[in-house]
């Protein structure tokens, strides 16, 4: 496998211990670095894809739990496709209009 350089800045408690480690085991620091970092990556990814799929299956029960919640996306599409103009136009809007108001009752309800 073709590797690549690349530079790290490590706190230098950390790469005293990796050192010690290095000569204790007989491996280069680029080894034991690399070792470490592919565990690292495995274990995150893991644990990362954990939280997304407690946080989809969250999302999957609110969406079953909300009797409105496909009123609420019509309502919107409604309040967008029926806007005859865009107030925001790029600029901040202060007053909101009837898109804005529609937006903001539905969440509000």
């Amino acid at each position: 496998m073709e590797r690549s350089a690349t530079t790290f800045r490590i706190d230098p408690t950390v790469k005293a211990g990796l050192t010690k480690l290095s000569k204790l085991t007989r491996k280069s620091l680029n080894q034991l670095a690399n070792d470490a970092i592919k565990e690292f990556v495995a274990r995150r990814t893991l644990e990362v894809e954990r939280e997304l799929e407690a946080t989809l299956d969250e999302l999957r029960a609110y969406r079953r739990s909300d009797p409105d919640f496909e009123r609420a996306i019509e309502a919107v599409v409604q309040a967008e496709a029926t806007a005859t103009h865009d107030p925001a136009e790029g600029r901040a809007v202060e007053q909101p209009g009837r898109t804005e108001t529609a937006v903001l009752k539905i969440l509000n309800d």
